[in-house]
């Protein structure tokens, strides 16, 4: 069993950064993939970023060069440092925790882009 919570959602101004983080409880070491999802309103969820446990990364195109994904395996957290958000960024985020049998969810964070 995986218990996931995010924090750091917020509103940002375009242009701005925010850093989300995602604290599990116990050891997340072994886990094989974490990812950042988001859904807007109205829409799918959507894959954002994952990261495995080797640390091999990928993105989703409309944030590649923009987000950035890590995991800190000692203290147990998955992070996303978002830059140059945009009002398309607006969503609510959620982390996943893959154990190779199933995934993990976390309640989500707001994430909201506005002038």
């Amino acid at each position: 069993q995986v218990q996931l919570v995010e924090s750091g959602g917020g509103l940002v101004q375009p242009g701005g950064s925010l850093r989300l983080s995602c604290a599990a409880s116990g050891n997340i070491f072994g886990i094989p993939r974490m990812s950042w999802h988001r859904q807007a309103p109205g829409k799918a969820r959507e894959l954002v970023a994952a990261v495995t446990s080797g640390g091999s990364t990928n993105y989703a195109d409309s944030v590649k060069g923009r987000f950035t994904i890590s995991r800190d395996n000692t203290k147990g957290t998955l992070y996303l440092q978002m830059n140059s958000l945009k009002p398309e960024d607006t969503a609510l985020y959620y982390c996943n925790a893959y154990n190779g049998i199933r995934g993990y969810w976390g309640q989500g964070t707001q994430v909201t882009v506005s002038s």
